[in-house]
């Protein structure tokens, strides 16, 4: 009976974790891109690329970034750092 009762208290949690998980699968993907981009990316195609215009893709994005700031949260949380560190090591901040 105890079994029963903490597969039912389970549940819940399980299919709560997932749908955090899964709460902008979008901004997900965008996020995946932007690590890949820092990660592929030399410290030299950094800096050249560091002051060009933003795509109308990438300007989208920010503009649901600045209107939500959950997601703006949880798309930090994954970037920070892998942008962070290549940055760092590419001289980019201090």
């Amino acid at each position: 009976m105890k079994k029963h009762v903490w597969l039912f208290a389970l549940f819940p949690a399980v299919f709560i974790a997932g749908v955090a998980v899964a709460q902008y699968p979008i901004m997900d993907m965008v996020a995946e891109k932007v690590i890949g981009k820092y990660q592929q990316s030399t410290c030299e195609q950094l800096w050249q690329n560091r002051g060009k215009p933003q795509s109308e893709v990438e300007q989208r994005a920010i503009g649901f970034l600045r209107s939500d700031p959950q997601m703006r949260t949880h798309f930090f949380d994954k970037v920070a750092g892998t942008v962070m560190n290549k940055m760092f090591e590419c001289g980019m901040i201090p």
